[in-house]
């Protein structure tokens, strides 16, 4: 059976990754509430979540888009034009040699899904702000990982563990 609010419907965009039923689980994905992004351009929003990524689109309207990724909600919302000098500056912390961009948001996939969707992104030219790689090798915690910008500039990052208990393991 499907989850309360899943959609039994799903908007297919051709090309687009294959995005696995809200009803089935997989093992290690963490369930958000909600993730907000912010953009001026709807239609890239819609290109990118929808085109790209392949989330199946749920409510919107003229200021906002709602997401499924990977079963988690996220909500493209269109920002005011903003002034000269509002934008904050870019902030990276380094981990395991890479410096990461904060903030950022993803979502923690099955390894086979993680490799699906870098082999379409790659394929499809994304500019990777942290190349697809494996980090923390040989140490509690490896993952694959990588992250990208969508079209106003959002961090995101997809990850995946050979071992799905090593999420919070120290």
């Amino acid at each position: 059976g499907q989850r309360p609010g899943a959609q039994a419907q799903r908007i297919q965009v051709p090309g687009a990754l294959a995005v696995l039923p809200l009803d089935r689980q997989i093992e290690g994905v963490q369930r958000l509430e909600a993730t907000v992004v912010a953009g001026d351009d709807l239609a890239a929003a819609r290109r990118f979540y929808g085109g790209m990524l392949g989330c199946p689109e749920g409510r919107s309207s003229d200021t906002w888009i709602d997401f499924d990724l990977f079963g988690h909600q996220i909500v493209a919302h269109l920002k005011r034009p903003s002034v000269a000098g509002d934008a904050p500056e870019a902030h990276h912390n380094p981990v395991d040699g890479h410096d990461v961009p904060v903030p950022h948001f993803g979502v923690v996939l099955g390894l086979e899904e993680w490799r699906i969707l870098r082999d379409r992104l790659t394929g499809a030219g994304v500019e990777f702000v942290i190349e697809p790689t494996v980090r923390f090798v040989g140490e509690v915690g490896e993952q694959a990982t990588m992250f990208f910008l969508d079209p106003s500039g959002n961090a995101l990052e997809f990850k995946a563990f050979a071992d799905p208990t090593q999420l919070f393991a120290k």
